[in-house]
């Protein structure tokens, strides 16, 4: 039943990245989809490689499916613009203001207001109609990190002392109406690593306090060891047969020395350390009880071939 879709997690952990192959993964199954930018980073357009994102609704990508991607980045002020002139019809008196540096002021000294106006703009996108349907199968949302998720999507807390009754207030309302409902869910993208894995954990319990409703944890950039169990476990004891690896070294045609095979011991043994710390942050997460999705690490990096294939294992 959800078609809004909001992806966060910590900064580094792929989350524009993931974003964009939901929304391809989507697209993949015939649907018309819109993918949100609200942090002002263009990260959207770096990575399908189109120019910068206007205000204005434009289509980006064509899914395997036949659906369609289309973009969007949100400004506050011209969300705070369109605001004005849809409640108060301020169309030039708004740009006035704009031009002024009011706008500006009012947003900077209220953040809750920014946040209100950014959501706003994905709440209307989500229940619009055309033709008498809806405008877009699905929205994707690349979100704030976790640190500001929850401010971010609390909307109606955030503008508690700035507007007790009124538009303002009637809005974020709304707005909390539908990210609580089944509409919505809460993506998280993590690394198996310590804090990424902790943010997640802490995201999660905040988001279900203000009963968010989490969808999935993204585990990105996912690397399998080629070592089986029992190798791994004689890495870390540094007990791996000095003779295997000579071995294993002339097999590959490469010129053996007592220095190679000790240096390529030690990497054993941290990449056997690392494997077992990832091993422990995955139990960590699969604690919680929610849907696991992995996606592969992309060596060469992300271009759009990559993303087809992230959007690929989303749908598989």
């Amino acid at each position: 039943m959800a078609r809004l879709h909001v992806v966060t997690g910590k900064g580094g952990t792929g989350k524009t990245t993931v974003a964009a192959a939901m929304a391809l993964a989507l697209a993949g199954q015939g649907q018309r989809v819109l993918l949100v930018e609200v942090e002002g980073r263009q990260g959207i357009a770096q990575i399908f490689d189109v120019p910068p994102l206007p205000y204005v609704e434009r289509k980006i990508a064509t899914g395997v499916g036949g659906g369609e991607v289309f973009a969007l980045a949100v400004d506050a002020e011209a969300a705070l613009l369109e605001y004005l002139d849809m409640y108060y019809h301020l169309g030039r008196a708004g740009k006035a203001l704009d031009k002024v540096g009011a706008i500006d002021f009012v947003t900077t000294i209220a953040p809750g207001l920014r946040d209100v106006l950014l959501t706003g703009k994905v709440y209307e996108a989500t229940r619009r109609k055309a033709h008498g349907k809806l405008a877009y199968d699905a929205v994707v949302v690349d979100a704030p990190p976790t640190g500001r998720i929850g401010p971010f999507l609390n909307v109606n807390h955030e503008v508690a002392d700035l507007a007790k009754v009124g538009p303002i207030r009637n809005q974020a309302d709304a707005i909390m109406g539908m990210l609580r409902s089944d509409v919505t869910r809460i993506h998280l993208v993590t690394l198996l690593e310590e804090m990424p894995v902790q943010e997640t954990l802490d995201a999660v319990e905040q988001l279900e306090a203000l009963d968010l409703r989490i969808g999935s944890i993204v585990v990105n950039m996912v690397r399998h060891s080629p070592l089986d169990d029992e190798a791994l476990a004689l890495a870390v004891k540094e007990k791996i047969p000095a003779a295997e690896l000579t071995k294993g070294l002339r097999a590959a045609g490469v010129a053996v020395s007592k220095e190679l095979v000790a240096t390529l011991a030690a990497e054993a043994r941290d990449h056997a350390v690392r494997v077992g710390l990832e091993r422990e942050n995955r139990d960590r997460i699969d604690a919680l009880g929610k849907q696991v999705t992995e996606l592969m690490l992309q060596p060469e990096g992300i271009d759009h071939g990559a993303l087809i294939d992230l959007a690929e294992e989303f749908r598989g």
